[in-house]
């Protein structure tokens, strides 16, 4: 289902994302529902992260590195 939100912009954002979406042949709505998507996604990402940073340090692993050797 889906439903309206209204959202305010500032004039220069609004200008962004209009000149975005006629940039990459998008609607208006399709630009502002993928990059809304897209934030949370990275909120929650980085929240999961930073409740998982502790798990990890106790078990050694504190680079990028570390978790590709565990995995070998």
């Amino acid at each position: 289902m889906r439903s309206v939100m209204t959202v305010s912009l500032d004039n220069k954002l609004k200008m962004r994302v209009e000149k975005f979406a006629k940039a990459h042949n998008l609607k208006r709505s399709e630009v502002v529902k993928t990059a809304l998507q897209r934030y949370l996604n990275l909120e929650e990402f980085e929240e999961l992260r930073s409740r998982l940073i502790p798990y990890a340090e106790k078990a050694g692993i504190f680079t990028d590195e570390d978790v590709y050797s565990k995995l070998k």
